[in-house]
C-alpha cells in the first residue's frame, strides 16, 4: 500500500518530507490516552467521530475505549510499523476491514514479523476469517497528522487530508484508467480483496471581499 499511495502522493504533488535527524515511529506510544484519542477522532469530522466507536493502539494492540452509535470506528492504523494513519471506517469497513487492522496489530504484539502477519491475512481472506467489503462505503482519513515511511526514501512523509471509498478486487481498468492529475480519483492496493478508490478533495477556496 504505501509504494501505491507514495505513487499517488507524487502524481499529486501533496507529498511534504519530515525533516528529522534521527528517524523514530510517527506513533507515539507513550501519549496519554486522551491524546491517542484526540488522535483517532482527528480522522473524520466531529459530527463523525464524536459518536463512533473509538479504539486507542497500545503495544500489544488495540483497545476499544468508547462505543459508537453511528456504526464508524475511528482509530489509528498503521499499514506499516513506522506510520501513523487517523482512520475512521463506516459501518461495513467496521465490519469487514478493521478485524485484519486489529488482527495485525495484535500480531505486532505478539513479535510476529510483518511477513508472517501479512500472510495471516492474505490465509485469513482465503479462509473465510476475513472479508472483502461487501457494499460501498467511505473511509474518512482527514487528519492533519497523517505520516506515513517510505522506504525508498528513507524518509517519514506527511499524508495529505483524503477520503477512500471501498473498492474489491478493483483494478485501474475499472476506473477508466484515469489521468494522473489533482483529485482525480487513484487506486490503493489494485485488485486486492482490500482495495479502495482514493481522492484528495479540492482546497475550499476564501471568497473574495
Amino acid at each position: 500500500m504505501t509504494r501505491q499511495l507514495l505513487s499517488v502522493l507524487f502524481v499529486l504533488g501533496t507529498l511534504r518530507l519530515c525533516a528529522q535527524t534521527a528517524l523514530q515511529p510517527a506513533y507515539d506510544f507513550s501519549l496519554p490516552r486522551e491524546d491517542k484519542i484526540k488522535l483517532a477522532k482527528s480522522a473524520a469530522p466531529p459530527e463523525v467521530s464524536n459518536h463512533a466507536a473509538i479504539y486507542v493502539l497500545e503495544r500489544s494492540g488495540y483497545v476499544k475505549v468508547q462505543d459508537g452509535n453511528n456504526g464508524f470506528s475511528c482509530f489509528v492504523d498503521r499499514q506499516m510499523p513506522l506510520n501513523q494513519e487517523p482512520t475512521c471506517f463506516d459501518a461495513e469497513g467496521s465490519a469487514s476491514t478493521l478485524p485484519t487492522r486489529i488482527f495485525a496489530e495484535e500480531q505486532r504484539g505478539k513479535g510476529k514479523s510483518e511477513e508472517e502477519m501479512k500472510a495471516a491475512i492474505a490465509d485469513g481472506y482465503k479462509s473465510g476469517k476475513f472479508h472483502a467489503p461487501a457494499k460501498p462505503g467511505i473511509v474518512y482519513m482527514m487528519s492533519d497528522q497523517g505520516y506515513i515511511y517510505v522506504e525508498s526514501v528513507k524518509k517519514i512523509v506527511h499524508l495529505p487530508a483524503h477520503l477512500m471509498f471501498y473498492a474489491p478486487y478493483a483494478t485501474e481498468k475499472d476506473l477508466g484508467s484515469p489521468p494522473a492529475a489533482i483529485n482525480m480519483p487513484r487506486l490503493i492496493r489494485a485488485g486486492e480483496p482490500d482495495a479502495v478508490m482514493i481522492v484528495i478533495p479540492a482546497q475550499a477556496k476564501s471568497e473574495a471581499h
